[in-house]
Protein backbone atom coordinates (compact mmCIF):
# COMPACT_ATOMS: atom_id res chain seq x y z
CA UNK A 1 0.00 0.00 0.00
CA UNK A 2 1.31 3.42 -0.87
CA UNK A 3 2.09 5.61 2.12
CA UNK A 4 2.31 9.31 2.68
CA UNK A 5 5.89 10.54 2.22
CA UNK A 6 7.53 10.69 5.64
CA UNK A 7 10.23 13.33 5.98
CA UNK A 8 13.25 12.18 7.96
CA UNK A 9 15.18 14.52 10.22
CA UNK A 10 17.97 14.64 7.64
CA UNK A 11 15.47 15.36 4.85
CA UNK A 12 13.81 18.11 6.82
CA UNK A 13 17.17 19.65 7.66
CA UNK A 14 18.04 19.61 3.96
CA UNK A 15 14.78 21.33 3.08
CA UNK A 16 15.30 23.99 5.75
CA UNK A 17 18.82 24.52 4.49
CA UNK A 18 17.50 25.19 0.98
CA UNK A 19 15.08 27.88 2.14
CA UNK A 20 15.95 31.42 1.22
CA UNK A 21 16.32 34.08 3.88
CA UNK A 22 12.92 35.43 2.83
CA UNK A 23 11.24 32.04 3.39
CA UNK A 24 13.06 31.14 6.59
CA UNK A 25 12.16 34.36 8.39
CA UNK A 26 8.74 34.88 6.82
CA UNK A 27 6.94 35.61 10.14
CA UNK A 28 9.49 38.35 10.87
CA UNK A 29 9.00 39.97 7.46
CA UNK A 30 5.21 39.79 7.74
CA UNK A 31 5.17 41.41 11.18
CA UNK A 32 7.59 44.05 9.90
CA UNK A 33 5.32 44.73 6.91
CA UNK A 34 2.31 45.11 9.20
CA UNK A 35 4.18 47.51 11.51
CA UNK A 36 5.54 49.48 8.57
CA UNK A 37 2.07 49.81 7.10
CA UNK A 38 0.59 50.99 10.40
CA UNK A 39 3.37 53.55 10.82
CA UNK A 40 3.01 54.83 7.26
CA UNK A 41 -0.76 55.14 7.61
CA UNK A 42 -0.51 56.88 10.98
CA UNK A 43 2.29 59.35 10.34
CA UNK A 44 2.12 60.29 6.65
CA UNK A 45 -0.83 62.68 6.13
CA UNK A 46 -2.96 61.91 3.12
CA UNK A 47 -1.27 58.60 2.31
CA UNK A 48 -4.46 56.57 2.68
CA UNK A 49 -6.27 59.05 0.43
CA UNK A 50 -3.55 58.79 -2.20
CA UNK A 51 -3.49 54.99 -2.08
CA UNK A 52 -7.26 54.79 -2.30
CA UNK A 53 -7.61 57.40 -5.06
CA UNK A 54 -7.33 54.86 -7.88
CA UNK A 55 -9.51 51.79 -7.37
CA UNK A 56 -10.32 48.55 -9.09
CA UNK A 57 -13.94 48.10 -8.02
CA UNK A 58 -13.80 48.89 -4.31
CA UNK A 59 -10.18 47.78 -3.83
CA UNK A 60 -7.22 50.16 -4.03
CA UNK A 61 -5.34 49.68 -7.31
CA UNK A 62 -1.93 49.31 -5.59
CA UNK A 63 -3.41 46.57 -3.37
CA UNK A 64 -5.00 44.92 -6.42
CA UNK A 65 -1.61 44.89 -8.17
CA UNK A 66 0.01 43.42 -5.05
CA UNK A 67 -2.59 40.64 -4.94
CA UNK A 68 -2.03 39.82 -8.61
CA UNK A 69 1.74 39.69 -8.14
CA UNK A 70 1.23 37.48 -5.08
CA UNK A 71 -1.10 35.03 -6.85
CA UNK A 72 0.61 34.64 -10.22
CA UNK A 73 3.79 32.74 -9.22
CA UNK A 74 1.83 30.28 -7.06
CA UNK A 75 -0.64 29.53 -9.86
CA UNK A 76 2.24 29.19 -12.33
CA UNK A 77 3.50 26.28 -10.17
CA UNK A 78 0.28 24.27 -10.49
CA UNK A 79 0.39 21.19 -12.73
CA UNK A 80 -2.93 21.74 -14.47
CA UNK A 81 -2.77 18.39 -16.26
CA UNK A 82 -3.30 16.73 -12.87
CA UNK A 83 -6.46 18.63 -11.89
CA UNK A 84 -8.67 15.70 -12.93
CA UNK A 85 -7.44 13.58 -10.01
CA UNK A 86 -8.67 16.25 -7.57
CA UNK A 87 -12.08 16.63 -9.17
CA UNK A 88 -12.51 12.86 -8.92
CA UNK A 89 -11.75 12.81 -5.19
CA UNK A 90 -15.29 12.91 -3.82
CA UNK A 91 -14.25 12.80 -0.16
CA UNK A 92 -12.08 15.90 -0.55
CA UNK A 93 -14.58 17.81 -2.69
CA UNK A 94 -17.65 17.16 -0.52
CA UNK A 95 -15.75 17.75 2.73
CA UNK A 96 -14.38 21.06 1.45
CA UNK A 97 -17.82 22.27 0.37
CA UNK A 98 -19.37 21.38 3.74
CA UNK A 99 -16.53 23.00 5.71
CA UNK A 100 -16.43 26.17 3.60
CA UNK A 101 -20.08 26.83 2.97
CA UNK A 102 -21.93 25.23 5.90
CA UNK A 103 -19.78 24.82 9.00
CA UNK A 104 -17.38 27.80 8.76
CA UNK A 105 -20.02 30.53 8.12
CA UNK A 106 -22.28 29.06 10.83
CA UNK A 107 -19.37 28.99 13.29
CA UNK A 108 -18.48 32.63 12.53
CA UNK A 109 -22.13 33.61 13.05
CA UNK A 110 -22.11 31.89 16.45
CA UNK A 111 -18.80 33.53 17.43
CA UNK A 112 -19.98 37.00 16.38
CA UNK A 113 -23.11 36.77 18.53
CA UNK A 114 -21.20 35.20 21.44
CA UNK A 115 -18.31 37.68 21.60
CA UNK A 116 -19.88 40.99 20.47
CA UNK A 117 -23.69 40.79 20.83
CA UNK A 118 -23.76 44.47 21.87
CA UNK A 119 -21.89 45.83 18.82
CA UNK A 120 -24.04 45.23 15.74
CA UNK A 121 -21.71 46.90 13.23
CA UNK A 122 -18.70 44.78 14.19
CA UNK A 123 -20.89 41.69 14.47
CA UNK A 124 -22.17 42.20 10.93
CA UNK A 125 -18.61 42.74 9.69
CA UNK A 126 -17.52 39.43 11.21
CA UNK A 127 -20.41 37.59 9.56
CA UNK A 128 -19.38 39.08 6.21
CA UNK A 129 -15.78 37.94 6.78
CA UNK A 130 -17.07 34.43 7.50
CA UNK A 131 -18.96 34.37 4.21
CA UNK A 132 -15.97 35.48 2.11
CA UNK A 133 -14.13 32.25 1.44
CA UNK A 134 -10.45 32.53 0.63
CA UNK A 135 -9.38 32.69 -3.04
CA UNK A 136 -6.00 34.45 -2.76
CA UNK A 137 -3.63 34.18 0.20
CA UNK A 138 -4.59 30.56 0.86
CA UNK A 139 -2.37 29.60 -2.08
CA UNK A 140 0.60 31.08 -0.21
CA UNK A 141 -0.16 29.31 3.09
CA UNK A 142 -0.83 26.03 1.29
CA UNK A 143 2.44 26.27 -0.60
CA UNK A 144 4.46 27.05 2.53
CA UNK A 145 2.86 24.10 4.35
CA UNK A 146 3.69 21.73 1.45
CA UNK A 147 0.02 21.16 0.67
CA UNK A 148 -1.34 19.86 -2.62
CA UNK A 149 -1.06 22.70 -5.16
CA UNK A 150 -3.40 21.13 -7.68
CA UNK A 151 -6.00 20.47 -4.97
CA UNK A 152 -5.69 24.05 -3.74
CA UNK A 153 -6.21 25.44 -7.25
CA UNK A 154 -9.34 23.32 -7.79
CA UNK A 155 -10.83 24.08 -4.35
CA UNK A 156 -10.13 27.80 -4.77
CA UNK A 157 -11.87 27.73 -8.16
CA UNK A 158 -14.90 26.00 -6.60
CA UNK A 159 -14.96 28.55 -3.77
CA UNK A 160 -14.93 31.29 -6.38
CA UNK A 161 -17.96 29.88 -8.17
CA UNK A 162 -19.85 29.43 -4.90
CA UNK A 163 -18.85 32.96 -3.87
CA UNK A 164 -20.52 34.42 -6.93
CA UNK A 165 -23.62 32.24 -6.64
CA UNK A 166 -24.13 31.99 -2.88
CA UNK A 167 -22.65 35.08 -1.18
CA UNK A 168 -25.74 37.24 -1.45
CA UNK A 169 -28.12 34.46 -0.42
CA UNK A 170 -25.99 33.49 2.57
CA UNK A 171 -25.70 37.17 3.56
CA UNK A 172 -29.49 37.39 3.65
CA UNK A 173 -29.71 34.10 5.57
CA UNK A 174 -27.21 35.01 8.32
CA UNK A 175 -28.00 38.72 8.61
CA UNK A 176 -31.77 38.68 8.26
CA UNK A 177 -33.53 35.29 8.17
CA UNK A 178 -31.66 33.37 10.90
CA UNK A 179 -31.52 36.25 13.42
CA UNK A 180 -35.24 36.89 12.86
CA UNK A 181 -35.97 33.18 13.34
CA UNK A 182 -34.04 33.25 16.63
CA UNK A 183 -35.66 36.48 17.84
CA UNK A 184 -32.45 38.50 17.37
CA UNK A 185 -31.97 41.91 15.71
CA UNK A 186 -31.54 41.77 11.94
CA UNK A 187 -29.22 43.68 9.60
CA UNK A 188 -30.25 44.94 6.18
CA UNK A 189 -27.58 44.61 3.51
CA UNK A 190 -27.61 44.63 -0.29
CA UNK A 191 -24.77 42.64 -1.86
CA UNK A 192 -23.89 43.48 -5.44
CA UNK A 193 -23.74 40.34 -7.57
CA UNK A 194 -21.62 42.14 -10.15
CA UNK A 195 -19.18 43.50 -7.55
CA UNK A 196 -18.58 40.00 -6.19
CA UNK A 197 -18.26 38.56 -9.70
CA UNK A 198 -15.76 41.26 -10.66
CA UNK A 199 -13.69 40.62 -7.52
CA UNK A 200 -13.48 36.89 -8.24
CA UNK A 201 -12.66 37.41 -11.93
CA UNK A 202 -9.91 39.93 -11.18
CA UNK A 203 -8.23 38.38 -8.15
CA UNK A 204 -8.47 34.77 -9.31
CA UNK A 205 -9.25 34.83 -13.02
CA UNK A 206 -6.36 37.02 -14.20
CA UNK A 207 -3.54 35.26 -12.29
CA UNK A 208 -5.10 31.84 -12.98
CA UNK A 209 -5.11 32.47 -16.72
CA UNK A 210 -1.58 33.91 -16.58
CA UNK A 211 -0.32 30.94 -14.55
CA UNK A 212 -1.94 28.40 -16.90
CA UNK A 213 -0.55 30.07 -20.02
CA UNK A 214 2.90 30.45 -18.47
CA UNK A 215 3.15 26.74 -17.60
CA UNK A 216 1.61 25.56 -20.87
CA UNK A 217 3.77 27.74 -23.12
CA UNK A 218 6.89 27.36 -20.95
CA UNK A 219 6.74 23.56 -20.93
CA UNK A 220 5.98 23.47 -24.65
CA UNK A 221 8.97 25.68 -25.44
CA UNK A 222 11.58 24.38 -22.97
CA UNK A 223 10.19 21.23 -21.33
CA UNK A 224 9.02 20.48 -17.77
CA UNK A 225 12.53 19.98 -16.36
CA UNK A 226 13.61 23.48 -17.41
CA UNK A 227 10.30 25.02 -16.34
CA UNK A 228 10.34 23.53 -12.83
CA UNK A 229 14.10 23.48 -12.32
CA UNK A 230 15.13 26.84 -13.78
CA UNK A 231 12.15 29.12 -14.35
CA UNK A 232 10.02 28.52 -11.24
CA UNK A 233 12.88 29.08 -8.73
CA UNK A 234 13.38 32.54 -10.24
CA UNK A 235 9.67 33.35 -10.33
CA UNK A 236 8.75 31.88 -6.91
CA UNK A 237 10.03 34.65 -4.58
CA UNK A 238 7.74 37.19 -6.24
CA UNK A 239 4.75 35.59 -4.53
CA UNK A 240 6.16 36.54 -1.14
CA UNK A 241 7.24 39.97 -2.39
CA UNK A 242 3.65 40.52 -3.49
CA UNK A 243 2.36 39.28 -0.14
CA UNK A 244 4.58 41.66 1.86
CA UNK A 245 3.75 44.57 -0.46
CA UNK A 246 0.02 43.90 -0.13
CA UNK A 247 0.17 43.64 3.67
CA UNK A 248 2.12 46.90 3.94
CA UNK A 249 -0.35 48.81 1.76
CA UNK A 250 -3.40 47.27 3.42
CA UNK A 251 -2.31 48.36 6.86
CA UNK A 252 -1.17 51.74 5.56
CA UNK A 253 -4.70 52.34 4.28
CA UNK A 254 -6.28 51.48 7.63
CA UNK A 255 -3.46 52.38 10.04
CA UNK A 256 -5.21 55.39 11.54
CA UNK A 257 -8.45 53.49 12.11
CA UNK A 258 -6.72 50.56 13.77
CA UNK A 259 -4.51 52.63 16.07
CA UNK A 260 -7.36 54.96 17.09
CA UNK A 261 -9.64 52.10 18.26
CA UNK A 262 -7.38 49.59 20.03
CA UNK A 263 -10.06 48.17 22.37
CA UNK A 264 -12.49 47.68 19.49
CA UNK A 265 -9.75 45.92 17.55
CA UNK A 266 -9.17 43.53 20.47
CA UNK A 267 -12.87 42.69 20.73
CA UNK A 268 -13.04 41.96 17.00
CA UNK A 269 -9.76 40.04 17.08
CA UNK A 270 -10.74 37.50 19.74
CA UNK A 271 -13.52 35.73 17.79
CA UNK A 272 -11.39 35.85 14.65
CA UNK A 273 -8.51 34.12 16.43
CA UNK A 274 -10.84 31.43 17.76
CA UNK A 275 -12.31 31.00 14.29
CA UNK A 276 -8.97 30.50 12.52
CA UNK A 277 -7.63 28.02 15.07
CA UNK A 278 -10.82 25.96 15.41
CA UNK A 279 -11.66 25.78 11.70
CA UNK A 280 -8.07 24.90 10.80
CA UNK A 281 -7.99 22.24 13.52
CA UNK A 282 -11.29 20.81 12.32
CA UNK A 283 -9.98 20.61 8.76
CA UNK A 284 -6.80 18.81 9.87
CA UNK A 285 -8.74 16.39 12.08
CA UNK A 286 -11.37 15.60 9.43
CA UNK A 287 -8.70 15.08 6.77
CA UNK A 288 -6.81 12.75 9.11
CA UNK A 289 -9.96 10.78 9.94
CA UNK A 290 -10.87 10.49 6.25
CA UNK A 291 -7.33 9.31 5.47
CA UNK A 292 -6.76 11.98 2.80
CA UNK A 293 -3.00 12.05 3.32
CA UNK A 294 -1.02 15.03 4.58
CA UNK A 295 -0.91 17.16 1.41
CA UNK A 296 -4.66 17.12 0.79
CA UNK A 297 -5.44 17.45 4.50
CA UNK A 298 -3.30 20.59 4.79
CA UNK A 299 -5.01 22.01 1.69
CA UNK A 300 -8.44 21.21 3.13
CA UNK A 301 -7.57 22.91 6.43
CA UNK A 302 -6.12 26.08 4.94
CA UNK A 303 -8.85 26.57 2.32
CA UNK A 304 -11.44 26.26 5.11
CA UNK A 305 -9.67 28.51 7.63
CA UNK A 306 -8.63 31.31 5.27
CA UNK A 307 -10.93 34.16 4.27
CA UNK A 308 -11.15 36.47 1.28
CA UNK A 309 -10.46 39.70 3.17
CA UNK A 310 -10.31 41.83 0.05
CA UNK A 311 -13.86 40.79 -0.86
CA UNK A 312 -15.09 41.22 2.73
CA UNK A 313 -13.61 44.72 2.88
CA UNK A 314 -14.99 45.63 -0.54
CA UNK A 315 -18.50 44.42 0.38
CA UNK A 316 -18.40 46.17 3.78
CA UNK A 317 -17.21 49.46 2.26
CA UNK A 318 -19.60 49.28 -0.67
CA UNK A 319 -22.60 48.48 1.54
CA UNK A 320 -21.93 50.37 4.78
CA UNK A 321 -19.22 52.95 3.97
CA UNK A 322 -15.47 53.28 4.38
CA UNK A 323 -15.65 54.55 7.98
CA UNK A 324 -18.19 51.98 9.16
CA UNK A 325 -17.67 49.45 11.92
CA UNK A 326 -18.33 46.72 9.36
CA UNK A 327 -15.36 47.94 7.31
CA UNK A 328 -13.16 48.02 10.43
CA UNK A 329 -14.07 44.40 11.19
CA UNK A 330 -13.03 43.51 7.65
CA UNK A 331 -9.69 45.27 8.08
CA UNK A 332 -8.99 43.55 11.41
CA UNK A 333 -9.49 40.24 9.55
CA UNK A 334 -6.04 40.17 7.89
CA UNK A 335 -4.50 41.79 10.99
CA UNK A 336 -5.29 38.51 12.76
CA UNK A 337 -5.39 36.12 9.82
CA UNK A 338 -1.88 36.76 8.52
CA UNK A 339 0.10 35.99 11.71
CA UNK A 340 -2.39 33.27 12.76
CA UNK A 341 -2.14 31.34 9.50
CA UNK A 342 1.64 31.80 9.33
CA UNK A 343 1.77 30.15 12.78
CA UNK A 344 -0.60 27.42 11.56
CA UNK A 345 1.79 26.67 8.68
CA UNK A 346 4.30 25.59 11.31
CA UNK A 347 1.59 23.65 13.16
CA UNK A 348 0.74 21.82 9.93
CA UNK A 349 4.38 20.93 9.28
CA UNK A 350 4.69 19.65 12.85
CA UNK A 351 1.50 17.58 12.44
CA UNK A 352 2.90 16.15 9.22
CA UNK A 353 5.77 14.54 11.07
CA UNK A 354 3.75 13.60 14.15
CA UNK A 355 0.51 12.21 12.68
CA UNK A 356 0.94 11.48 8.96
CA UNK A 357 4.13 9.40 8.75
CA UNK A 358 2.48 5.99 8.57
CA UNK A 359 -0.99 6.97 7.40
CA UNK A 360 -1.90 5.33 4.05
CA UNK A 361 -2.90 7.58 1.20
CA UNK A 362 -6.51 7.76 0.06
CA UNK A 363 -7.16 5.99 -3.24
Amino acid sequence: MQTDPSPTREGEAAVVGQLSTLDRFLPVWIIAAMVLGLLLGSFIPGLNTALGAVKLGEVSMPIALGLLVMMYPVLAKVRYDQAHRIVGDRKLMITSLVLNWVLAPAFMFALAWTFIPDLPEYRTGLVIVGLARCIAMVMIWNDLACGDREAAAVLVAINSVFQVVAFGALGWFYLQFLPSLMGLPTTSADFSFWAITASVLVFLGIPLLAGFLTRTLGEKAKGRDWYEGTFLPKLGPWALYGLLFTITLLFALQGGTITSRPLDVVRIALPLLVYFVVVFGAGMLIGWLLNLGYAKTATLAFTAAGNNFELAIAVAIGTFGVTSGQALAGVVGPLIEVPALVALVYVALWARKRFFISRPLSV
